[in-house]
């Protein structure tokens, strides 16, 4: 793609690629009318207190506002010339030049990957090396999304998370299907949301400090989380990989809640009986299909950040 193009010269460092006005306000122009697409019906229902407990999740559990996917980076060793008087030039990571710089002709600006990385350094890092190795492990396709069931095992009447969305089966069978399966959750950030019951059942104790240990790309919230991790890195990530990152996030999570015990029919998603021999083989094709797009878009962001530090 051409916003995101870099050459690396025999001296090792990475050679900035520039962009005149029209061809980056072109580029900016696609991200501004996609990622408004992704986010017409949230903005929507802010404004009639509606609320979509699939859709909503991309806004509400990952805590970023609609204008943040909104705005275009070219991603790091893009020179954008023609900036001066635009809101852009003033941007924060953004070096603009002056004239002496040659890497920045005056007029133009591009993004302060240095500065970023500097002061961002710990989590560049911790998001490097948890997407690479996430990225390096063999994937698993064997928990069939019953982190969802084990977060409803054995709760109340009126306390399971989605309280807005029924629950297909009675609570006993909903409880009997976590009971009679093996769960072999790998991320702690669906863990977390296990009931006091079902945690043991889990085989393995998951934690925060050992979730670079045990990620795997076959796990829906892991790639999920993709998206987080790419708007994290903010202008050093290009818009293409971001608005990709939220796509994949949106294709997951439709599947994520049609595998789980609620009723998510009422919003036209028909439901993935994974407590079936049939529902577990149709969910495993598909997680296969989300861990390759979820892999690619890991390692294209990890050789970002790599490519980033050339600067």
């Amino acid at each position: 793609m051409p916003e995101t193009a870099t050459a690396v010269p025999p001296t090792g460092r990475a050679e900035a690629t520039l962009l005149d006005r029209d061809a980056w306000s072109a580029l900016e122009i696609e991200h501004q009318r996609r990622a408004d697409a992704f986010s017409a019906a949230w903005r929507a229902r802010r404004q009639t207190g509606e609320a979509h407990p699939v859709d909503d999740f991309l806004f509400t559990y990952y805590p970023f506002r609609p204008s943040l996917l909104r705005r275009w980076h070219p991603g790091a060793g893009v020179v954008l010339e023609g900036t001066v008087g635009l809101d852009r030039h003033e941007w924060r990571w953004y070096s603009r030049g002056v004239g002496a710089d040659q890497a920045i002709p005056a007029g133009a600006s591009r993004v302060d990957a240095r500065g970023f990385l500097e002061t961002k350094s710990s989590t560049v890092a911790f998001i490097q090396n948890l997407l690479g190795r996430t990225a390096a492990r063999t994937a698993r396709f064997g928990c069939f999304g019953l982190h969802e069931w084990a977060m409803v095992y054995k709760v109340e009447a009126g306390a399971v998370r989605h309280e807005a969305l029924p629950l297909r089966l009675t609570a006993a069978q909903t409880d009997e299907v976590v009971e009679q399966n093996r769960i072999t959750c790998s991320h702690f950030d669906a863990f977390r949301f296990f009931t006091p019951e079902a945690r043991p059942a889990n085989d393995r104790q998951l934690t925060r400090e050992s979730q670079p240990q045990f990620e795997q790309p076959g796990c829906l919230h892991a790639g999920m989380d993709v998206y987080k991790w790419a708007i994290k890195l903010g202008p050093l990530v290009p818009g293409t990989v971001l608005l990709d990152s939220f796509e994949l996030a949106r294709d997951i999570r439709q599947l994520d809640m049609q595998a789980s015990p609620y009723d998510v029919s009422a919003y036209g998603l028909e439901a993935v009986r994974i407590e079936t021999a049939e529902g577990k083989k149709a969910y495993a094709t598909l997680q296969r299909r989300f861990a390759e797009r979820s892999n690619a878009l890991r390692r294209e962001i990890v050789g970002i950040v790599e490519r980033a530090r050339l600067l």
